[in-house]
């Protein structure tokens, strides 16, 4: 979600906090072999068969795929990364991205009857004359006070499964493809693409229906991207990748703030640790806790046309992360999860700590820090850590990524107690946990059957 600076600096000590709490918990055997106690009460079951909730909790479902919107075009399906932000007149404006190929539900209808609505030389990629690519992102402009959507409608579209992304400081959100198709293509599309794709865009905030231009940040890097988390002072952008070998990057902007006008693309290494493995999976090469010098390699031909930017990044020394995924700024550090990482696969959180001088000359004697904060290796704690927000209490909020029949929202307080705020009960990820400003409501997706829940309740029992 988007804070004015003051509260950015705030929500960065909630997040540190409450990671090291966690951290600290995790190393102990108080929850080894039991699930997390839930605080605000035993969850109720749910006769709706959608999402379980502790008592005096409640959601409704305020956005599904096909809905009708504003534009008259059709909320798309699989929503994910998502972020809240606050809007001048006091309602909050929801921007949502929608992990879709141009096989699944789309918002031009199923013969794209619905493309003559919109000026379609905003759309990234044509591939067809009848039915674009149809990933992209969608606005929905919420009041909290009386708990209803004002307005949805298509903000970027055009492009194929934007997975997560992270908001700026500037009051934009960053969108990211998570794939690696090509010109001619047809892995996902059923039919050869018009365009390469793999990029981020960014999507500027409104509250009017608009379409905005569909822009690549090629300096940005061509990858299967995941998130992004954005310093507010330096203007660096930190990227994951979600691959199993993927890298870690950051991209040093030319001109803070000024994505598009381009700038150098960078992947982290370990000092001293040539291509090192992160990952655990054969042996526990870092512990939980260990503090590893680093360094940042330039990378050349960003646009990467056989997807091979990671393997370039690796034999040159950057450091290899299993499936690196959701992102967050905290103060003056980074945290992302790789979620399947570790010995049992089942996920790792990282805190990256960035040099007083990132990004600047001086910054090889002053090197940042990246450290393994958590590994549980136990489905009873946390299962494939996916996307992770803040509350405004200073709560962690972690979304589970699996399709099973337990599938949770966990809180983290900032002193380690973990607690179980929601399961849903249709054996899908959850996807985008994020707060509005005024602390009300928690909006957060299911992707499988394409829902957007607003949850409400007493958040602040803990407080």
């Amino acid at each position: 979600m988007l804070y004015s600076r003051r509260d950015f600096l705030y929500s960065g000590v909630a997040v540190a906090t409450g990671f090291l709490g966690l951290r600290n918990l995790l190393q102990t055997p108080l929850y080894a072999g039991s699930p997390p106690p839930r605080l605000f009460g035993e969850l109720v079951k749910d006769p709706q068969r959608i999402l379980d909730l502790p008592p005096g909790f409640s959601y409704q479902v305020i956005s599904r795929v096909g809905d009708v919107m504003n534009d008259q075009l059709l909320v798309p399906g699989a929503p994910d990364g998502m972020a809240a932000f606050a809007w001048p007149d006091g309602t909050t404006i929801l921007v949502r991205n929608h992990e879709t190929t141009p096989l699944d539900c789309g918002p031009f209808g199923a013969n794209g009857e619905l493309l003559r609505r919109i000026n379609s030389d905003r759309l990234y990629d044509v591939p067809s004359s009848v039915q674009p690519c149809n990933g992209g992102t969608t606005t929905v402009v919420y009041d909290t006070k009386r708990q209803q959507v004002l307005s949805q409608f298509l903000s970027l579209g055009g492009t194929i499964r934007n997975c997560a992304g992270g908001p700026t400081p500037w009051n934009s959100w960053i969108t990211c493809e998570e794939t690696d198709v090509v010109i001619g293509g047809d892995a996902l599309l059923g039919y050869p693409a018009a365009k390469d794709h793999g990029f981020n865009f960014e999507v500027p905030l409104t509250s009017s229906p608009l379409l905005q231009p569909a822009i690549p940040l090629k300096a940005m890097g061509r990858f299967r991207h995941e998130a992004v988390a954005v310093d507010a002072t330096s203007g660096i952008v930190y990227q994951t990748e979600d691959q199993d070998d993927g890298l870690i990057y950051r991209f040093l902007p030319k001109s803070p703030g000024r994505l598009a006008a381009g700038g150098k693309l960078q992947a982290l290494c370990i000092d001293g640790k040539t291509s090192f493995d992160t990952r655990n999976w054969q042996q526990q090469d870092v512990e939980v806790g260990t503090r590893l010098p680093t360094r940042w390699i330039d990378l050349h031909n960003v646009d990467s046309p056989i997807d091979d930017l990671r393997q370039r990044g690796f034999c040159r020394g950057a450091a290899i992360f299993a499936r690196g995924e959701g992102m967050w700024k905290g103060h003056g550090e980074i945290f992302f999860a790789c979620t399947s990482g570790g010995a049992a696969l089942l996920g790792q959180i990282w805190r990256y700590q960035p040099s007083r001088l990132e990004g600047q000359p001086g910054e090889r004697e002053e090197p940042g820090v990246l450290e393994l904060f958590v590994e549980p290796n136990n489905t009873n704690l946390v299962h494939n850590a996916d996307n992770l927000t803040i509350s405004p209490w200073g709560d962690i909020i972690v979304c589970e990524d699996r399709a099973t029949d337990i599938v949770r929202i966990i809180g983290i307080t900032p002193e380690g107690r973990l607690y179980t705020l929601a399961n849903n009960q249709l054996n899908s990820e959850f996807a985008g946990a994020t707060f509005s400003p005024d602390g009300s409501t928690l909006f957060v997706n299911i992707q499988g059957p394409g829902l957007t829940l607003a949850i409400c309740g007493p958040f602040d029992r803990l407080v």
